[in-house]
Formats: C-alpha cells, sequence, structure tokens
C-alpha cells in the first residue's frame, strides 16, 4: 500500500523580516519528505485551505488572523491538528508616535490558541538555550547551545509544556512594555489543545538589506540568526516529523 500524501499549508508573511528566505528554507525542509504537499500561503484567510490541511506550519511577523480565520484555527486544533508556529507568529506589533512599539491584545483568541503573544525584546545579542525538559523526544539529546537572536519576552497563555529555556537579564529596548528584565522564558514548547496541538519555537530572526521598507531603504547586514546553526535546523526537522506523526492516514 502507497504511503498517504500529507497536505501542508506554509503561511510566511509580514514585516521586519527576510521572508523569501525563511519561506525557501522551510519549503526545503518540507521536500525531504515526497508525501508532503505544500501551499504556500501570506496570511490566514484561505480558511478551506486551513481547514483542510493536515498540518500547519507558520513563520509570520505582525500577521493577524481575522476572527473567522481564528476560529477555523480554532476547530483545526480541535479536531487533531498540529501547528508549527515560529519566531514572530505571536506579534501584533503597533507604532506609536512617539516611536516606540506597541502589542495591543487585539486578537485574544489568536493568541489563547498559541500560547503566548510576543510583547518585546532586547538588542540582537548572545544568549544560551537550555533544555528543559531532556527526556522529550523533540529535545532529546540537544546540549545547550548559544545562538544570536531575538530574545522574545512573552506573555504566556495556558499550561505549557516547556522544551526549551532561557534566562533573560536585559529588558526589552524600543517597546512600550520593555519593563524589568523577566528572568526565565520559553524558546520551545508545547501548547495541547484536546486532541490536537501547537509546538512554538521563538528563535529564528532573518533580515536582508530591504527588509525594512519603508522604514529603511538599506539595512547595512544580512542576519540569518538562528538559521545558521545545525541545531536550529534540527529543531525544525524534528518540529516537521512531530507534525507528520499527527498527520491523518
Amino acid at each position: 500500500m502507497n504511503p498517504p500524501r500529507i497536505d501542508c499549508v506554509l503561511i510566511c508573511g509580514g514585516v521586519w523580516h527576510d521572508m523569501d528566505f525563511a519561506r525557501l528554507e522551510l519549503l526545503k525542509l518540507l521536500a525531504e519528505d515526497e508525501r508532503v504537499r505544500t501551499r504556500v500561503f501570506e496570511d490566514y484567510e484561505k480558511l478551506e485551505a486551513i481547514a483542510g490541511a493536515d498540518i500547519l506550519i507558520t513563520y509570520t511577523c505582525d500577521v493577524t488572523p481575522s476572527l473567522a480565520a481564528q476560529e477555523v484555527l480554532r476547530d483545526f486544533l480541535r479536531r487533531g491538528g498540529r501547528w508549527y508556529a515560529l519566531h514572530g507568529t505571536n506579534s501584533v506589533l503597533r507604532l506609536l508616535d512617539n516611536g516606540e512599539w506597541d502589542a495591543p491584545r487585539w486578537a485574544p483568541l489568536f493568541m489563547d490558541l498559541l500560547g503566548s503573544q510576543f510583547i518585546s525584546h532586547p538588542p540582537i545579542a548572545p544568549y544560551t538555550v537550555t533544555v528543559a525538559d531532556p527526556s522529550h523526544p523533540l529535545v532529546a539529546g540537544v546540549e545547550p547551545f548559544e545562538t544570536t537572536d531575538e530574545l522574545y519576552h512573552l506573555e504566556c497563555h495556558g499550561d505549557l509544556h516547556v522544551l526549551l529555556e532561557t534566562e533573560c537579564t536585559e529588558p526589552g529596548t524600543g517597546f512600550v512594555e520593555a519593563g524589568d528584565a523577566p528572568g526565565t522564558q520559553p524558546v520551545f514548547y508545547i501548547k495541547q489543545h484536546g486532541k490536537g496541538a501547537v509546538l512554538y519555537l521563538t528563535l529564528g530572526h532573518c533580515r536582508g538589506h530591504y527588509d525594512l521598507q519603508p522604514m529603511a531603504d538599506w539595512w547595512p547586514t544580512v542576519d540569518r540568526c538562528a538559521w545558521d546553526l545545525p541545531v536550529f535546523h534540527e529543531l525544525l526537522r524534528r518540529g516537521i516529523g512531530w507534525l507528520k506523526d499527527r498527520a491523518p492516514a
């Protein structure tokens, strides 16, 4: 008997990141399994595609689903769907007149599904990621590692099974809710939704020369952050494997 096809929806879009790079890298990883057939969108509004998907991957920044799309995502998880959410998927951003970024609570259902909302981050700098649950297959054998990436300060929602974490010692900069350094922050976690679940990985910032337009015509560096680390690609592969474990036969 032939192995069953796995229908994947990849949502990759938004601002301030090199979406072309992230999209291509994720598609290359998905293409390692010929069973996976992937449709690609920039937002969450292809409701029939999401409703009919076996697995879902998102790499977005400041892309907020409509309420109808949030309800489809909720139903996708309720029926046993698995969703691998990456980096800025949990961001809702608003630039204020004073130049600071706000994180408005405009999509509470979306953030409850994801298990967190992005609040702020300190300047990009090296930090150490440690393993919170070394017995879990998604991180078994992974050693603590250093990465240079955005360290997300999160507002967490619900019961999270934290797999990787980090200690934050610096407050956010340029954000309304920068506050004090918030201590331990999740980096990689699972939020269960009945038969379905969300796997969230906050790592993976990337930016090219042209990705800050219209705020700036040219960004002086090409930033790949955790994408340069073999361990990051291992976490992506393991997460994709986790998705396929629950894909309907």
